[in-house]
């Protein structure tokens, strides 16, 4: 079992930037072992993807938050991070991180992910 808790959502005004992480326990967990992807979802609209670090520290990005948003791990602290620059209203979402057991299966796709984290509210406004 793995255990994900996400923090530091919070309210922005547009243009700021906010930091997640996403804390990762469970007695299997290893980054060598586990990528882990960001998802968010808006209220009404189904959840997308946002970003993915595969266990080989592989990244990638949807469009939307290319060059703006940066995913990161500290494997000393088994943290894994979401830095997010120039924030736009249309980034208002839950956000969530999930981890998917050693694969070569694309990280775009939430079904593909075997653990999920409860989430964490970023606003911003305009």
């Amino acid at each position: 079992q793995v255990q994900l808790v996400e923090s530091g959502g919070g309210s922005v005004q547009a243009g700021g930037s906010l930091r997640l992480s996403c804390a990762a326990s469970g007695r299997t967990f290893s980054f060598s072992r586990y990528s882990i992807g960001w998802f968010r979802q808006a209220p009404g609209k189904e959840r997308e993807f946002v970003a993915a670090i595969r266990f080989n520290s592989d990244t990638y990005y949807a469009d939307s938050v290319k060059g703006r948003f940066a995913t990161s791990r500290d494997g000393a602290k088994n943290t894994i991070y979401l830095e997010m620059s120039s924030l736009r209203p249309e980034d208002t979402a839950v956000y969530y991180c999930a981890a998917q057991l050693k694969s070569l299966q694309g990280l775009s796709h939430g079904s593909v992910y075997d653990y999920w984290g409860q989430g964490t509210q970023v606003t911003v406004s305009s």
